[in-house]
């Protein structure tokens, strides 16, 4: 069979990789703290033996995220904290190991435990943030957290603990398929006192849905122009095959 068939399977499989990737960055649209994945396609010699490559096969590569900040969006939920330039809030991954995320939709749950919206324990000084029975949280530009307690007035407002926050070389990190950073090193990010967070704020998501629009419509032309060459190539086989029993 026409090797140009397995060419145009190979465009068309990646084509629809590059798909997802863009559909994904469409679906978290509104995902407080999300970063946009990239996408790009390049072409792969495949060696038979010694010699030049006699073909040319289709790859689909994500090269990494995008690191521009999303917009800022006030809430005026004490909850909510917003990363102010370049840094991360570490949280503690469902495999225990430390991540980094945006993502600055806090909540504390029945055990007085602090989370991001997805369930995942905001690390602190000496590990998972734990906090009493509360009326009232505010967060520093720090990250110091300082609660009152419940049936406390104002006056008995005390720091209990102080978010971690990193900021990691971006050339070191990469992103899980849980949405979360992790150092390519395996190690973990070191506490910076210079990252600053603005409370009652949150950063939305950094896609731009009119370009990811754009460039899916892109890559699904470029798919029906692979099916096309790949219903060609049956049709030349074909041909071919006639030609044959002719003769």
């Amino acid at each position: 069979m026409d090797r140009a068939l397995y060419i145009a399977m190979t465009g068309a499989k990646n084509n629809m990789m590059a798909q997802g990737i863009r559909a994904n960055n469409m679906a978290n649209l509104n995902t407080a703290g999300f970063k946009a994945d990239f996408e790009q396609s390049r072409s792969m010699g495949v060696y038979y033996g010694d010699g030049q490559p006699t073909r040319a096969y289709a790859l689909t590569e994500t090269p990494g995220a995008d690191f521009e900040s999303g917009p800022m969006m006030t809430t005026g939920n004490p909850m909510d904290v917003a990363i102010q330039g370049e840094g991360f809030i570490a949280v503690q991954a469902p495999d225990g190991s430390e991540a980094y995320t945006r993502a600055g939709n806090l909540a504390v749950d029945a055990t007085g435990t602090l989370r991001t919206a997805n369930g995942l324990p905001v690390i602190g000084n000496a590990g998972p943030i734990a906090l009493p029975p509360l009326d009232k949280m505010e967060v520093g530009a720090d990250g110091t957290i300082s609660v009152i307690a419940l049936g406390q007035t104002a006056e008995t407002m005390v720091e209990t603990n102080r978010i971690k926050l990193v900021r990691p070389d971006i050339k070191n990190l990469e992103k899980g398929p849980d949405g979360l950073f992790r150092q390519r090193d395996g190690l973990d990010a070191a506490v910076d006192g210079t990252v600053r967070v603005a409370s009652g704020v949150l950063e939305g998501s950094n896609v731009n849905a009119m370009s990811e629009f754009t460039q899916i419509l892109t890559l699904s032309r470029q798919f029906d122009m692979q099916l096309k060459l790949m219903k060609t190539a049956e049709e030349n086989a074909n041909a071919s095959a006639q030609l044959l029993q002719i003769s």
